[in-house]
């Protein structure tokens, strides 16, 4: 098979996300020394977040604002400004996968077309696209927070694939990281789909991809061979 388009989420496909690290230098600025148990329950706020906001039960503002409130209270500055923060820290660390450079370069000299579908925010997407240098290889951005809906609603998905020109479904293949998003909303949707398992994660069998990958560079030996 040879794809016309491969779409790529963003955090943990392309990027590190590193966000203990992006935290860590956020709070600083406040002489604020960030500690692992400050993740924990940072996390124990945040992860649950997400889920709502993947099931349409909050919005991205709801998520970005409602994960910095007890700090907000603490520091008495506003959550959204915390939010906006943190993004730029992220930003700032950012740095693509091992084999990620190499594998984008190999498709566009392919003359295969690359979009990235992410439930990540905006602000964040564009300026580290920028910053790595990797803008010129995508041919579209879709970003859950200014569609309004997130992987794996089929909503999102569509949208894509209308700002694709309506490629036929198997000419797409859609890589990406999280089983429960990534791969079950492209499953869903009808394209091809294929796992980043970088860390070996426990499979879950009622989600099956057409691919399973332990890195960038085994995906670019596996186009190479196709």
């Amino acid at each position: 098979m040879t794809y016309q388009w491969v779409l790529f989420d963003a955090d943990e496909t392309l990027f590190h996300f590193d966000n203990f690290s992006g935290l860590q230098a956020m709070f600083l600025k406040y002489d604020i020394t960030f500690t692992q148990a400050d993740f924990e329950s940072y996390q124990s706020i945040n992860k649950p977040l997400w889920v709502k906001y993947q099931n349409q039960e909050i919005t991205a503002d709801e998520l970005q604002t409602q994960r910095f409130e007890s700090w907000s209270q603490k520091l008495g500055i506003n959550a959204n400004t915390l939010n906006n923060e943190f993004l730029d820290s992220m930003a700032e660390i950012c740095q693509p996968l091992t084999g990620a450079l190499e594998l984008v370069q190999y498709l566009d000299s392919q003359n295969i077309k690359m979009g990235i579908i992410t439930n990540g925010f905006a602000k964040l997407q564009h300026i580290r696209l920028e910053r790595t240098n990797f803008k010129p290889y995508f041919s579209l951005l879709i970003v859950s927070e200014l569609v309004g809906v997130a992987k794996p609603h089929k909503d999102i998905f569509q949208y894509t694939h209308e700002q694709m020109g309506s490629p036929e479904k198997s000419h797409v293949l859609m890589v990406g990281d999280t089983l429960e998003s990534d791969i079950l909303g492209g499953n869903d949707f009808g394209f091809d789909t294929c796992w980043l398992n970088a860390h070996n994660k426990k499979h879950d069998e009622t989600i099956q991809p057409n691919l399973e990958v332990s890195s960038l560079s085994d995906l670019l030996t596996h186009f190479k061979n196709l």
